[in-house]
């Protein structure tokens, strides 16, 4: 055979030749535009990872945040602004360590508050979230912030902590019909005991319906505490 032979290709071998030899021009092009698009998404992603190594932004990106009504309950002043400062940041510490949280002077309402409202108060993660959601259901709305105190876990340091983040409004409390409702359903109260609970369902069989607080606060098994305690939660009308 002449050497020749070898470097003779018949015309579909020449064509598929050049098919080739064009697929791989077009795969090191693709491979070259790739590459480039990885090494400016590193350099944007350094501004995202840490924002104090980035441009400086638009006079816009530099107002303070606010939180709106319908998220944090009523404002009763202006939050300071948020300064990205890196002599002020902690080493290790993200600058936006805080957003989540809300700002000095927020006031939360207490009975209307979810556990993601909740969260958002300085002190509260999401185990005292859901025993102070659970709690208010038991009792059925807060009359007072002082009641925080009763919710496990929340002793008196914690509680002076978070008691200037709150208010809370009575007209959301709800109700339990002293002439109406069953035993199991009264008990369920954490402020009425068995005894108590007893005496309400007794009472009203032999009265027929309870007028009001007369027919209780006499009694030995409701001290004046107790009575300050139930007024907000007991109802005798019909």
């Amino acid at each position: 055979m002449n050497w020749r032979d070898l470097l003779y290709f018949s015309t579909g071998e020449r064509q598929a030749l050049t098919l080739l030899l064009v697929l791989i021009a077009a795969a090191l092009l693709i491979l070259i535009i790739c590459d480039k698009k990885e090494a400016d998404s590193i350099v944007e992603n350094q501004y995202i990872v840490n924002p104090l190594n980035a441009p400086v932004q638009a006079a816009a990106d530099s107002a303070p945040r606010t939180t709106s009504k319908k998220e944090a309950g009523k404002r009763i002043s202006t939050p300071p602004s948020v300064t990205n400062n890196t002599k002020q940041t902690k080493k290790g510490a993200s600058p936006y360590a805080t957003s989540e949280k809300y700002p000095e002077g927020t006031l939360v309402e207490l009975n209307t508050a979810d556990t993601a409202i909740l969260k958002k108060v300085p002190g509260i993660g999401s185990a005292f979230a859901r025993r102070i959601v659970k709690y208010r259901d038991l009792l059925g709305g807060f009359y007072s912030v002082s009641q925080l105190r009763e919710v496990y876990g929340i002793d008196d340091e914690r509680y002076q902590a978070l008691q200037r983040w709150f208010h809370a409004d009575t007209i959301f409390i709800a109700k339990l019909s002293a002439n109406h409702l069953p035993y199991d359903r009264l008990f369920k109260h954490p402020y009425l005991d068995a005894k108590q609970t007893t005496l309400i369902c007794r009472l009203r069989q032999q009265k027929g319906r309870l007028s009001g607080w007369e027919n209780l606060q006499l009694l030995d098994e409701f001290s004046a505490t107790d009575v300050n305690r139930l007024k907000a939660y007991l109802s005798f009308g019909n």
